[in-house]
């Protein structure tokens, strides 16, 4: 494998996005797919599908309805880097360009909590000083990878970490 350099894919969001999940950037099988986490080993969908009540089955259109009818952003910190495969681990640091977080959270004004798809993800959000641009009050949380590299936790370990997503949610519309 030789190194590429890759660019992610805008955000899946919605102007009632009150939490937004971030990665570090696509895999390969995603990038192809042009679909977030689209390798079929990453636990991404399956917890999502079982926090939100739908078939992980579904057609990748039904998958990002159902994050934004929950007021779920979805996207990655970086726009760009040189990286050998998928591996985050792999991922040249003096190679990063962050997304445009500055905007985001200014179109954004919901959003109450970051959660990180991993330490890859709050490492380079944190390289690259985004926090400055989020509301003082918003709350970040790293969970951990749903990245089949991850195999030191379990499905169901992974699962009990993610349902975190969902308190802001239950806290402010307990009716859902």
């Amino acid at each position: 494998m030789s190194m590429a350099h890759v660019h992610s894919f805008g955000p899946i969001e919605n102007k009632n996005a009150e939490v937004l999940i971030l990665g570090s950037m696509p895999g390969l099988a995603s990038l192809k797919a042009h679909q977030y986490y689209a390798h079929p080993q990453n636990a991404f969908w399956r917890i999502i599908a079982e926090l939100l009540q739908f078939d992980a089955a579904s057609p990748y259109q039904v998958r990002v309805q159902a994050l934004k009818s929950a007021r779920i952003a979805l996207w990655d910190v970086l726009q760009s880097c040189t990286r050998e495969g998928s591996l985050d681990a792999m991922i040249e640091n003096d190679t990063h360009t962050a997304n445009d977080f500055q905007t985001f959270f200014s179109t954004h004004k919901k959003i109450t909590h970051v959660f990180f798809n991993g330490a890859k993800a709050e490492e380079c959000f944190k390289r690259h000083g985004l926090r400055k641009f989020a509301d003082s009050s918003v709350i970040y949380l790293r969970l951990p990878s749903t990245s089949p590299a991850n195999a030191s936790l379990s499905f169901a370990q992974k699962l009990s970490a993610w349902r975190e997503i969902m308190k802001p949610s239950l806290s402010k519309h307990p009716s859902q």
